[in-house]
């Protein structure tokens, strides 16, 4: 049985320089980002660690938003009621999660239209 390579990334520098601002002094957040540093680090152990969301919520209107045609989606629960969504993609020797967006509670539901 071949171990596949975990790897996880943003889905764009743009997303990848808000996460680690987060961190910067000054920061309202540096817990948040503590909390999508734990994320990431359980995505590297296994892609698999969120819930999945039923294909019929995976919108236009989301889709559009993230400008990335996708077939699967993710969500990993943050502390502080914070939700991490992201995508899986790879290949037969790589699986690769893209992180697409981090919301708070509310966003996460007005974007699914909840």
């Amino acid at each position: 049985m071949i171990n596949k390579i975990k790897e996880v990334n943003f889905l764009d520098n743009e997303l990848r320089q808000s996460y680690l601002d987060l961190n910067k002094s000054g920061s309202l957040q540096p817990k948040l980002y503590h909390f999508i540093t734990r994320a990431i680090d359980d995505l590297r152990r296994d892609s698999f660690s969120g819930r999945m969301v039923v294909k019929d919520l995976i919108s236009k209107k989301i889709k559009n938003k993230y400008k990335l045609d996708f077939d699967n989606l993710w969500v990993y629960n943050l502390p502080n009621a914070w939700r991490l969504i992201y995508t899986i993609t790879g290949t037969e020797l790589k699986i690769v999660s893209i992180i697409l967006d981090w919301l708070s509670h509310k966003d996460y539901e007005r974007l699914f239209g909840f």
